[in-house]
């Protein structure tokens, strides 16, 4: 274990700092880097080099290195976890705010002088407001870049960088929420970016858990390739590591013992050995020396009614089930306040929270929190790898890192893609896009005249009233009611809607109809129907989701919202994976592969409605009309991926699509 040192004794609510010396390849100006990287490649030649921005601690810098790259720059703006990442990974570790554009130059011109392989990092996507994404769509639609703003959003930093460094591959984390609001604009916007760079993009959420860590965990990835490589996602593990398999090893905690000042960052526990291959592989670079100590096993001591509370619970057992003497927060507003860990399951998800308190956290066997080693096991930091600071501050670093196995899992498929440039080359959104969207146009008299209103009313209307009918039914008695474009317009032609559908014994429908009408004019509401008062109607159950979401597409003053309906996603399935089995999570897995088919520009409100009609009438369940459809020379389920590669080049080069 590397020597560390700590401050002199003083008082440290929270346990005496950690303080960790760099590492012995570390520097600390560009000269020097470059000095660094030219011996790197000399001594290791074909190994990549990588770049870990807003890294943290290092958790997708140890993945990236255990995959094979070696990474070389490290930027935070956390000061303890700058420091541990200085301490483990050679190059420079820089506390630069990238939000400062003087910064985010700086870096971008160090990273290309050096000529870096591989960019990763998670920038904090904070939402934009309705102004800020309009602004920005419209750039990005014009193929302008933003100007320096110092208010602007930490991933146009991001992007920035990667558009002067030009990396021959990206990788990006965030959480999925990043990714999923109705518009999904950020992670359309960094996709469409990085295509107008040349890039070829494939996102994913995926569950950490696959890939060994012993965790509910879920990620958004994002995997750029310069050669154009459809990437291809790394196989998850064979077997689930339990929170017993990762930790069942160490020592037992005194719960009263809690934080040692003068002693708490430097001392050890004596250790038997491990048992389990994941703990192996967790003491596996631990040094002879102290093959039989585990540092940073400590925890908070834990209070006595806290003690008290905590026998009393088992895995299954709610904070609000407690004695009420036991309890010291409102168990309506805290349901879940403690919690027992299951040794016979995944653990909890290991967030920056376990830093303020740990009572999400409870140890599976023993009456109190997790200890700072075993989160890190959690998180699949190595028994080696320590965390510069207090141990509030190791927490924090911990809870906020990437897992290294999910950064070692999504490393060595990179190193595998940009290694082979024989493999099937990625379908560029520009190009579905612009196919979908060709298609809708040149077929707008076969579909439900209603699509092609623009009006939101129109397509409530049109669906209440005919959804499912026959072609000739729907054209038949469409007209007599095309001009209905107010709820109020249909409470006055009452005799008239009720006597269409009886015509077509849909008296439920007229009843449907109207009392939708009534409760919009009841609310204020004639021609254009806001979003809020869309929901009021799928609340009152008087329009099922898909209608709206139809509706939404149709006509909506802000960006297009991405559709997830049935059709949309076998199309989806199909295209991508060959069935659509792979879309186990609409909402997530399910809306991403749809933004990839649509893109970011003005086609892609047509794209979307193409994807939603193409469901319905082309790739039916059964009996699929691949040859009416306008994605089919491209679609995995027609061709093996080194066929669909060849005939997509051919595609491109015949209608000239390479950006949208």
């Amino acid at each position: 274990m590397n020597e560390t040192t700590h401050s002199q004794p003083a008082v440290f609510d929270r346990g005496m700092p950690l303080r960790l010396a760099p590492h012995e390849h570390h520097v600390d100006d560009a000269d020097r880097l470059a000095d660094h990287c030219r011996t790197l490649r000399s001594e290791h030649p074909g190994t990549l080099l990588a770049a870990d921005l807003f890294s943290g601690a290092g958790g997708m810098s140890l993945g990236l290195e255990d995959a094979g790259m070696r990474v070389v720059f490290g930027a935070d703006f956390d000061a303890d976890a700058l420091e541990t990442h200085a301490h483990h990974f050679g190059g420079m570790a820089v506390d630069w705010d990238l939000g400062d554009p003087i910064n985010v130059d700086r870096v971008g011109e160090i990273l290309r002088s050096v000529e870096i392989d591989v960019i990763a990092g998670g920038p904090p996507c904070q939402p934009f407001s309705k102004a800020g994404r309009s602004k920005m769509r419209h750039l990005v639609r014009e193929g302008m870049r933003e100007p320096h703003d110092q208010r602007r959003d930490l991933w146009r930093s991001y992007l920035e960088i990667i558009h002067t460094a030009q990396p021959r591959a990206v990788i990006m984390e965030n959480v999925p929420d990043m990714a999923l609001d109705r518009e999904m604009f950020i992670l359309r916007s960094i996709v469409q970016e990085l295509e107008d760079s040349g890039y070829a993009v494939q996102e994913r959420v995926v569950e950490t858990s696959s890939y060994g860590v012993p965790q509910f965990r879920q990620r958004l990835i994002l995997v750029a390739l310069k050669n154009g490589s459809d990437f291809t996602w790394p196989e998850p593990t064979e077997e689930r590591v339990t929170l017993s398999n990762a930790i069942s090893d160490l020592p037992s905690v005194d719960p009263k013992a809690g934080w040692q000042v003068e002693t708490t960052r430097t001392e050890y526990k004596p250790y038997s050995g491990p048992t389990t291959s994941f703990q192996r592989e967790m003491r596996s670079g631990v040094s002879n020396l102290h093959r039989f100590r585990v540092y940073d096993h400590v925890t908070r001591k834990v209070r006595d009614d806290d003690l008290e509370a905590f026998e009393h619970l088992d895995t299954k057992t709610k904070y609000s089930e407690l004695p009420e003497n036991l309890k010291r927060y409102r168990d309506d507003i805290f349901d879940d306040k403690y919690k027992r860990l299951d040794g016979d399951d995944l653990s909890r998800t290991i967030t920056a929270h376990i830093a303020k308190d740990g009572y999400w956290y409870i140890h599976p066997r023993e009456n109190r929190t997790l200890t700072i080693r075993e989160a890190a096991r959690i998180q699949t930091f190595p028994d080696d790898f320590r965390f510069a600071g207090s141990p509030t501050s190791a927490f924090r670093q911990i809870g906020n890192a990437v897992p290294p196995f999910l950064g070692r899992a999504v490393g060595r498929t990179v190193i595998q893609a940009l290694n082979d440039d024989s493999g099937a080359k990625a379908v560029p959104s520009a190009w579905t896009r612009s196919a979908l969207s060709t298609w809708i146009e040149s077929n707008l008299d076969e579909f439900d005249p209603w699509i092609t209103s623009g009006s939101r009313w129109k397509v409530l209307v049109g669906e209440t009233l005919f959804g499912g009918e026959s072609d000739v039914v729907k054209r038949a008695l469409w007209p007599i009611v095309a001009d209905l474009d107010r709820p109020k317009q249909v409470l006055d032609a009452n005799e008239t809607i009720r006597e269409i559908c009886e015509w077509i014994d849909r008296a439920d429908a007229a009843d449907t109809l109207l009392a939708m009408a009534n409760t919009l004019v009841e609310h204020g509401v004639d021609s254009t129907i806001p979003d809020a008062e869309l929901q009021v109607l799928v609340a009152d159950k008087l329009v099922s989701n898909g209608t709206a979401e139809l509706s939404m597409v149709v006509q909506s003053d802000e960006e297009e919202p991405v559709i997830a309906t049935a059709g949309a996603l076998r199309v989806a399935g199909r295209f991508f994976q060959g069935n659509e089995g792979w879309l186990r999570n609409r909402n997530s897995d399910g809306r991403i592969a749809i933004a990839r088919l649509i893109g970011n520009s003005e086609a892609s409100r047509a794209a979307q409605l193409a994807l939603i009609e193409l469901g319905q009438r082309v790739c039916t369940p059964k009996a699929p009309d691949c040859a009416g459809c306008p994605l089919a020379m491209s679609c995995r389920r027609n061709f093996d991926d080194s066929a669909r590669g060849r005939l997509q080049a051919q595609r491109i080069r015949q209608v000239g699509v390479s950006s949208p």
